[in-house]
């Protein structure tokens, strides 16, 4: 099959993974929180972005790579950390950790991943970050640290925006549970999607194997939740001052809203901020990340920025851009292509992103992807 002819984008990608995998996963990859109104309101931001076309620019030969914290990628985009990756598609974050070091984009490794950082770290070659839940535990927590820098992961990146479990309704509406049980409407549906059972069976059933050296039996678990929720605590400033002591490579924090936030964190020491939503999974009230990334663009103007938030082209990776993001992530949209076809799905997303930046770059006169940046028909949002 030439995926380019059968799914020139991503929503054709989307389409097909529905059909591909479990009800109960399909509902963990693609729910928000609530009523997913911050959800819809990533995609909303994104097509409400006009960008400004160029005439009689001559020949341009579009050069999508760049740099960030000192690091060189081919393009502008990575893959976001996503817990339990490996029950999108089994052994998901090896595959997606060989995928960045092959085409030299950072990949980042969930603290509730299937899989652990010593597994996925000589996967990612050069390009891996590790996503950190807070654990509450001080040892714990350098213990996690340790592992990480020892599998070979070079940028930390502290999620604050989960100081507590969100509800994800849908989530419950398919009796998903963390760990995975086997009830007979979820043996139904995994029965119903013969390939995604097959490799499941094959890797084993998908749990937080980083977790497994923390965790305890008599601890009891949500009913959509894990033992990371039990593990984590709700980050506050001297938490990030503890983190910036014991790491020693770069730091990232996750789920910046607001500009002033971004100031005192460049205060503390951190080396780049990630404006986030958690792509409306945790609260429905949130505004749109890209509503958001002018002002702490301009609040930290020498800062690393990057962003998440509903890409589904490569007109959305520019657009991100030209609101002052230096860095787009992907999340459900990689996760979309492997649900779909396996690595060669995943790897297809970055195909059309490619693809979609080179002809937009064309139509703008752009040589470098950071040239975007202000070129906007309309106004940044206030």
């Amino acid at each position: 099959m030439d995926l380019d002819l059968s799914h020139p984008a991503i929503e054709d990608l989307r389409r097909t993974a529905r059909h591909r995998i479990p009800r109960f996963v399909w509902e963990y990859l693609d729910s928000g929180t609530g009523d997913e109104a911050s959800h819809r309101a990533n995609m909303a931001a994104l097509d409400a972005v006009r960008l400004r076309p160029a005439i009689l620019r001559g020949t341009v030969a579009p050069d999508l790579s760049t740099t960030i914290m000192g690091r060189s990628l081919s393009m502008p985009v990575g893959i976001a950390p996503v817990g339990m990756s490996g029950l999108v598609w089994p052994d998901a974050e090896r595959i997606l950790a060989r995928l960045a070091a092959e085409l030299e984009v950072p990949y980042g490794l969930s603290t509730v991943a299937a899989q652990t950082p010593e597994t996925v770290g000589p996967c990612a070659g050069d390009q891996g970050w590790f996503q950190l839940y807070p654990p509450g535990d001080a040892d714990i927590r350098r213990d996690m640290l340790a592992r990480a820098r020892d599998a070979g992961f070079h940028t930390l990146v502290l999620t604050a925006d989960v100081a507590v479990p969100s509800r994800r309704e849908r989530q419950r509406r398919s009796r998903l549970t963390n760990p995975m049980k086997m009830t007979p409407g979820i043996f139904l549906q995994a029965a119903m999607r013969p390939r995604w059972a097959v490799e499941t069976l094959r890797h084993g059933k998908p749990r937080l194997r980083t977790l497994d050296k923390y965790a305890r039996e008599d601890r009891d678990m949500p009913a959509t939740g894990h033992v990371g929720y039990l593990l984590r605590c709700a980050p506050d400033w001297d938490y990030v001052a503890a983190l910036r002591q014991e790491w020693d490579g770069s730091l990232v924090v996750k789920g910046v809203l607001d500009p002033e936030d971004a100031v005192r964190l460049r205060t503390a020491g951190v080396d780049g901020v990630w404006v986030s939503n958690h792509g409306g999974r945790q609260f429905s009230a949130a505004p749109a990340s890209l509503d958001v990334l002018p002002d702490v663009r301009a609040a930290v103007p020498e800062m690393p920025v990057i962003w998440d938030g509903g890409v589904r082209s490569g007109t959305d990776v520019l657009r991100a851009i030209a609101f002052g993001a230096d860095l787009v992530m992907l999340g459900r949209a990689v996760h979309y292509g492997l649900a779909a076809f396996g690595a060669k799905g995943a790897r297809h997303v970055f195909h059309i992103l490619r693809e979609g930046m080179i002809a937009d770059m064309g139509q703008m006169g752009l040589a470098r992807p950071e040239e975007a940046r202000g070129r906007l028909m309309t106004a940044a949002p206030a």
